[in-house]
């Protein structure tokens, strides 16, 4: 404590050295602490500043847009408007007590929304193959400090299968499938008969049907993929005949597509036909193949609508090659009008028979002319 004292004197008389703190063996005492310059206030009554909307994806009336097929998936698009006079960071939920939240591609987001702004985020709903058929929705809520949002909501419909054949295989051996689909509601036959002795590393065949699909879902869908077929042995070969056919006669659209194969080797084939007889992308069809083999292939494709179009084309490869291949089929529903409104009925109406004039004023005159006005109304 002596010591101490000394020493404490000592830096009061020896102002000049101008001595630090640790030079002397001592620690400076506690310094003030220092406040910020703007301090948050707290909430009273988090104000309805966000505002969500809920929205199906894509072009259309959103009653024909809200229907998916089990197995398939449907896009909704999330908006948030920031109401108030700064930016926010709006936290989005997703909840709902109809559906599994794994039907959701994201159950809990971010979005920086500037003063006045709006932002949108999209949101796939996929209903799963067990999927019951029936309606569904979910709501969306956005949150961001001070500020709370109305809940938007979201509404679908899962369409059931009719029927669903899938089939998957891998191996080294001998195989052969044949399929047969037929279907007068649809529209639609489907043939396959396919043989293969080699070895592959997967080859798939899957077709589904809806009867009476609404949306853009197909009422016939066949999806097909090989990866790494080879002919080991002499003599083994991958040989098939795969057809689709939609005829015009009983309302479909009119086409026919056949494909012919024998190859040594495929390194990958990603192939798909959908068939649309209802819903919103009615009397059309679309083939699309991608292929790389080495072999025999052929493509025959035709659609012949009465009294309107025929057409015809054929390909056929013999060697190695990679192809990329799109047709698509449409048969235009002839009993809608043309068109609608002010303008066009005003066209209606000037094409319509008017009644023959009456030049003279005889009596055999008078009947002809009568006699034609009548027959005019009849082929009206």
């Amino acid at each position: 404590m002596i010591s101490l004292s000394i020493l404490s004197s000592a830096t009061v008389e020896d102002q000049g050295e101008g001595m630090s703190y640790s030079q002397l063996g001592l620690l400076p005492g506690p310094s003030e602490p220092t406040l910020p310059g703007f301090i948050p206030g707290p909430c009273y009554g988090p104000s309805n500043c966000l505002s969500v909307a809920v929205s199906l994806a894509g072009s259309g009336s959103a009653k024909e847009k809200g229907y998916l097929t089990q197995g398939k998936s449907l896009e909704f698009l999330i908006s948030v408007k920031n109401k108030g006079s700064e930016e926010v960071t709006a936290d989005l939920g997703v909840s709902s007590q109809k559906c599994p939240l794994d039907w959701f591609s994201w159950i809990e987001e971010s979005l920086a929304i500037p003063a006045g702004g709006t932002r949108s985020k999209s949101l796939l709903v996929s209903a799963d193959t067990e999927a019951a058929a029936g309606s569904y929705d979910f709501t969306v809520d956005a949150t961001s400090r001070c500020c709370k949002s109305n809940s938007g909501r979201g509404e679908f419909r899962v369409q059931a299968l009719d029927y669903a054949s899938e089939t998957a295989i891998s191996g080294t051996g001998q195989f052969r499938l044949n399929k047969n689909v037929r279907s007068m509601n649809s529209g639609v036959k489907s043939t396959k008969d396919i043989r293969f002795s080699g070895s592959v590393d997967a080859l798939v065949k899957n077709e589904y049907l809806v009867d009476g699909s609404r949306g853009k879902n197909p009422n016939f869908e066949a999806q097909d993929a090989v990866e790494n077929y080879n002919a080991i042995y002499p003599g083994d070969s991958l040989v098939g005949t795969e057809s689709f056919k939609s005829s015009a006669v009983f309302g479909g659209v009119g086409a026919k597509l056949q494909e012919s194969y024998d190859l040594m080797q495929m390194e990958f084939e990603s192939q798909s036909f959908n068939l649309h007889q209802t819903g919103s992308l009615k009397k059309s069809a679309e083939f699309k193949t991608a292929d790389n083999f080495t072999g025999f292939y052929m493509i025959d494709a035709k659609q012949a609508i009465p009294g309107q179009r025929n057409m015809a084309e054929r390909e056929e490869y013999l060697g190695s090659f990679e192809i990329s291949r799109r047709i698509v089929f449409r048969n235009e529903d002839q009993s809608e009008p043309r068109c609608t409104g002010v303008a066009c009925d005003e066209v209606q109406k000037s094409d319509e028979l008017r009644p023959f004039p009456k030049p003279c004023s005889s009596g055999s005159c008078k009947k002809f002319s009568e006699s034609l006005n009548a027959f005019s109304e009849s082929a009206r």
